[in-house]
C-alpha cells in the first residue's frame, strides 16, 4: 500500500493570480508560511526556506500551470531522513476560476511514514482552505489556528497532536 496522496479545490479567482499566490514568497507568507514566512520565490533549481526553518527545493516551474517541489516530509520523528516529492498543478476553469492539485508521493513505507503522510495531507488541505480564505475574502484562516503558532513556532506533527 503507498501512502500518496492528492488534495484539490477551486479558487474563484484567475490562474495567473492563484499561481502568483505560491510563487511569490510575500504572498505565501500572508496565508500558509505564516511564521518565519518564505525566504524566496520558487524559481527552478533554487532551494527556498520556508517557516524559516525548513528547505524546500525547487524542481520545476511552469508558469501559471505546474510547481514541483521536493523536500523532507518530516524530521521530527527521528527517523533517517528521506524526501517526498510535491506536485501542485493549476487549472484554468471555463468559468475563469482556478482547480488547484497538490499530490505528495514518496513516503516511506512504515507506521512513521504513514501517519505523516496523514499529517501532510492534512497540511496542503489546510494550505488550499487558507489560500481560498486569502485570496477570495482576504481572511488570514492561519491566524490561531494552531496552538503553537499562537507562542511564534511555526506547526510541526510534535507540536500539533495533544498526547
Amino acid at each position: 500500500m503507498t501512502f500518496d496522496f492528492q488534495v484539490s479545490a477551486r479558487m474563484s479567482k484567475p490562474v495567473a493570480e492563484v499561481y502568483q499566490a505560491v510563487v511569490n514568497p510575500k504572498q505565501l507568507s500572508a496565508y500558509f508560511t505564516t511564521i518565519g514566512g518564505a525566504s524566496h520565490p520558487l524559481v527552478a533549481g533554487t532551494t527556498v526556506l520556508w517557516w524559516n526553518q525548513t528547505p524546500v527545493e525547487v524542481i520545476e516551474v511552469v508558469e501559471n500551470a505546474r510547481i514541483v517541489l521536493r523536500w523532507n516530509p518530516d524530521s521530527s520523528t527521528g527517523n533517517q531522513p528521506y524526501k517526498t516529492l510535491i506536485d501542485m498543478l493549476f487549472i484554468p476553469l471555463d468559468d475563469g476560476g482556478t482547480l488547484v492539485k497538490i499530490g505528495e508521493t514518496g513516503w516511506e513505507q512504515s507506521d512513521a511514514g504513514q501517519k505523516a503522510s496523514y499529517v501532510n495531507c492534512e497540511g496542503w488541505t489546510q494550505m488550499l482552505c487558507s489560500m481560498k480564505a486569502w485570496l477570495e475574502y482576504g481572511i488570514n484562516l492561519r491566524s490561531g489556528y494552531f496552538q503553537s503558532e499562537m507562542q511564534g513556532k511555526p506547526a510541526s506533527q510534535i507540536n500539533h497532536s495533544t498526547n
